[in-house]
């Protein structure tokens, strides 16, 4: 008995040096990278510019929005996208809590996104919904909209700012110098 335990010692011992004997490794490398992310916008919808600081772009209503009577809307377009050497993103559109102050107590607006460039009562109202009809000038978008990388989607926002036909004649020759803000993130 003594011998056959001896002789499974050495075979034991013998195993165990031969596995240990076959060893290999793997490695691996990656080199990472952040990109960057940034959006450029347009009051024509072609001339992409960035406007990173306030005022910002001023936009080109097709009727000027001065001298506004009662029941008067006029529009306005603004496209937003990324650049060209961007991720994608989204963008959200907020307005400045000082859009109340002078005629901004008496105007509404609303905002929707179109298909094309041509921002008229007729594109509005086809358009997906940004900003309800009739809103005060500082509401904000509730939600956001998808921007492609490298400026491969446009999101065009065509604004309707209206005097309503119930503005009081407190209203008469006051002046509002409303600010947007397109918030990009990625």
């Amino acid at each position: 008995m003594r011998a056959v335990l001896a002789g499974g010692l050495v075979l034991g011992i013998g195993l165990t040096a031969t596995v240990a004997a076959w060893t290999d490794t793997e490695y691996s490398v990656a080199t990472f990278t952040a990109g960057t992310f940034s959006i450029v916008g347009a009051t024509d919808g072609a001339t992409f510019t960035d406007h990173a600081s306030a005022p910002g772009a001023t936009l080109s209503f097709a009727v000027a929005p001065t001298a506004l009577v009662p029941n008067t809307t006029v529009y306005a377009l603004y496209s937003v996208k990324t650049a060209a050497t961007s991720v994608a993103g989204t963008v959200q559109l907020t307005a400045d809590a000082a859009n109340s102050t002078g005629l901004g107590a008496y105007l509404t607006y609303g905002v929707t996104s179109i298909a094309g460039t041509t921002c008229s009562s007729g594109t509005f109202a086809g358009g997906t919904v940004i900003v309800a009809t009739a809103s005060a000038t500082t509401v904000s978008a509730a939600g956001s909209q998808s921007l492609s990388a490298a400026g491969g989607s446009v999101v065009n926002y065509c604004f309707a700012v209206t005097l309503p036909s119930s503005a009081s004649n407190a209203a008469q020759g006051t002046t509002l110098t409303a600010h947007w803000t397109f918030a990009g993130a990625a």
